[in-house]
């Protein structure tokens, strides 16, 4: 099984309510899995969030930690309720209602990867359904609630900015109707997740970067975002989906030309989206 369930850089020292996190970009595919997949290492990828944790890796620069995934989504997905289990790749799993993630095949264990590949020849045991979630979406879960905490406990206010990029083709849809291409959705549930104030200036942040931004289409944020977004507790959430084709060649999962000149300009978005948290005075200084 991958090595860790996370890695967090930490900042020298806290200056933000903000916490950064990337639960798709984990890439540590042991060897143990990869055996057990039909799948090619590079086919087996094609659901990562690639270098999503290279992009926003400068988080701690601006007061605010960055936890990264270390399993890659293909074994586990962290963006999913540790309950989303599939019957159709974990043995002895009844079917309990009608859940669309999971009847796709993309529960926290998934059944396939992008276009629908099977990642499995047969199912796996509950067991091992178990021990993965046991061993990493549990520890990640924790951490990330731990991370939020002490941002509340500092300043009295937390905001989660939960990184994911998206497929270029994803916006197809957008396009064929004449609007400018989004390089960027972020995801708010339709504003149950997080304060419009919060979601505006993240929006700015991006688009004064020179990012074109939508919001919630099609992508309005999944569990974590539902899960972690409590306006109402000072707890906000805003999902992230930034297009892989600006700084990856999606097909060979490389980065491109582009990938230092975008890495660049979210520099400054991730400056940016930090100093909504460095405002408030630490509550300790009160």
């Amino acid at each position: 099984m991958p090595h860790t369930a996370y890695e967090v850089l930490h900042p020298d020292r806290y200056r933000s309510c903000v916490v950064f996190a990337s639960p798709h970009s984990g890439r540590n595919y042991h060897f143990s899995f990869l055996r057990s997949t039909v799948l090619d290492d590079h086919t087996i990828r094609s659901s990562e969030d690639a270098f999503v944790d290279l992009l926003f890796n400068v988080a701690p620069r601006f007061g605010a930690p960055f936890l990264m995934a270390g399993a890659p989504r293909a074994y586990l997905d962290l963006n999913r309720a540790c309950d989303e289990l599939d019957p159709a790749v974990i043995d002895g799993i009844r079917v309990q209602g009608h859940n669309p993630r999971v009847a796709s095949g993309l529960g926290v264990i998934p059944r396939v990867v992008a276009s629908g590949r099977s990642i499995y020849r047969g199912k796996l045991t509950l067991e091992e359904a178990k021990r993965r979630i046991d061993t990493h979406w549990h520890p990640y879960h924790k951490m990330l609630q731990g991370l939020l905490d002490a941002a509340h406990q500092r300043y009295g206010q937390a905001i989660l900015v939960d990184c994911h990029s998206m497929p270029h083709e994803a916006m197809d849809g957008v396009a064929k109707f004449g609007v400018k291409r989004p390089d960027v959705v972020l995801g708010d549930r339709f504003g149950v997740a997080a304060s419009g104030e919060i979601v505006d200036r993240i929006e700015a942040a991006f688009t004064t970067a020179g990012f074109t931004v939508t919001r919630n289409t099609p992508f309005a944020g999944a569990y974590i975002t539902q899960a972690y977004g409590r306006p109402t507790r000072n707890q906000h959430a805003v999902q992230i989906e930034l297009d892989r084709s600006l700084y990856m060649n999606e097909a060979l999962i490389r980065p491109n030309g582009n990938f230092e000149a975008v890495q660049k300009a979210l520099q400054g978005v991730v400056a940016e989206i930090a100093s909504i948290g460095q405002n408030r005075i630490p509550l300790a200084a009160e």
